[in-house]
């Protein structure tokens, strides 16, 4: 579930409603329901596919106590209902602190930290914005606090003025 989040940059919301059927891992992708009911494709790498593929086959799969409504859904709890966005909230406090992370992480982090790594490493912020849903590219830029070194080399490396003649 945590690799997923941080593989795929899921709003909590969207994890907890993932379908089964809605899993391409063979090729790579997921398919979303997002805010709004609108539904987008998501890449997922290869270990995030593997995690899934491990629980589905694994607990998952154990469960004997699957409710009809939520057969469909990926991630559930002991009972065989889907996960809420508070049991999912409480996972993340409870692997944050077993980790010994000290600062305050939640599903949201992971979110941020999708969008973050996926700037600072070249992605173009509009296949950023397509992959996290956002409408207006003016939102996917909240989530990329880009240091002021960066920026810097950015600058330095990319303008005109700073361009060696010879």
């Amino acid at each position: 579930m945590l690799e997923t989040l941080y593989a795929s940059g899921l709003r909590v919301s969207e994890l907890t409603n993932l379908r089964l059927s809605n899993l391409f891992l063979d090729i790579g992708f997921i398919k979303v329901i997002g805010k709004g009911d609108k539904e987008r494709i998501v890449p997922i790498g290869e270990e995030a596919a593997r995690h899934i593929r491990l629980y589905i086959e694994g607990v998952r799969r154990l469960q004997n106590n699957i409710h009809k409504e939520d057969e469909n859904i990926v991630f559930l709890n002991r009972r065989g209902k889907r996960l809420t966005r508070i049991m999912i909230f409480m996972i993340v406090k409870e692997y944050a602190e077993l980790a010994g992370i000290q600062k305050n992480v939640s599903p949201h982090t992971f979110r941020h930290s999708f969008a973050t790594h996926l700037i600072e490493g070249g992605a173009d912020l509009k296949a950023v914005q397509d992959m996290l849903g956002h409408e207006s590219i003016l939102t996917t830029e909240i989530y990329t606090h880009l240091d002021t070194d960066y920026l810097r080399e950015t600058v330095l490396r990319y303008h005109p003025m700073n361009q060696k003649k010879f």
